[in-house]
């Protein structure tokens, strides 16, 4: 699988998630921004990393017990220590909160791991524990009753929907306190060094607004905005 590199890997950590999204939007790239999953504590680190994908169908009875859960190969588990260094498990969960995808265990060992984060289109539990980690996770809402009685882990690595938006596996995923966008590997470093651009950008918009400048023919940039940018930017290297 293509890695994403860590020049890249490093501009999108400086790129807030509003940012990138204008930049996909412009690409005709319209659907990728998760529809109702929100960071679990807003303070939390900017998740960079690509996608490894868990995909959950509804539980059955006679098949989702605790003991199969507790089984050393339960797929479950096994999603656990395969997930890669730096990437983020992202998990298909149908949009149903009823039950916890994971919880603080979970993710606890994600952590050490080195992944990058964990996110679900359902709930997670242990939502304290969690939020003290310091581990980016993103959820659609809380749940403390256990996975299995709503959830049943069917495929891993494979293509799946979270929060609305197609995932493939390597794809690039991107969170911050506004939600989570997903980022086909291959136009990664187009996007990172569009958003940038505007970060940089919007640098130069909050100085001048500081000083009490309107928006009006500042954001938007126009064509003469751009010019003074340009002379401010160069201004701020040569000091």
């Amino acid at each position: 699988m293509s890695q994403l590199s860590r020049a890249t890997r490093e501009l999108l950590k400086r790129c807030p998630v509003s940012a990138i999204t204008t930049v996909m939007t412009r690409l005709g790239l319209r659907s990728a921004f998760m529809s109702e999953v929100r960071p679990i504590s807003p303070d939390q680190p900017t998740m960079v990393g690509q996608a490894f994908t868990l995909r959950y169908i509804p539980a059955r009875e006679d098949i989702d017990t605790m003991a199969a859960v507790s089984r050393d190969d339960a797929l479950q588990r096994r999603a656990l220590e395969h997930c890669p260094e730096g990437y983020v498990l992202v998990i298909d969960a149908r949009g149903d909160t009823r039950t916890a995808c994971a919880g603080d265990m979970f993710l606890t060992r994600l952590k050490q791991r080195g992944c990058a984060g964990v996110v679900t289109d359902g709930g997670l539990r242990d939502v304290g524990p969690i939020r003290a980690l310091g581990f980016p996770a993103f959820l659609k809402g809380s749940a403390a009753p256990p996975t299995f009685l709503a959830h049943h882990p069917v495929d891993m690595d494979v293509p799946i929907g979270c929060g609305g938006v197609a995932v493939y596996p390597g794809d690039v995923v991107v969170g911050d306190c506004d939600g989570v966008v997903v980022i086909p590997l291959d136009r990664a470093e187009e996007v990172a060094e569009g958003a940038i651009a505007i970060v940089e950008y919007d640098e130069f918009v909050e100085a001048q607004l500081a000083q009490g400048r309107s928006l009006i023919g500042l954001y938007p940039a126009t064509a003469e905005s751009r010019r003074e940018y340009e002379t401010w930017r160069a201004t701020r290297r040569t000091s």
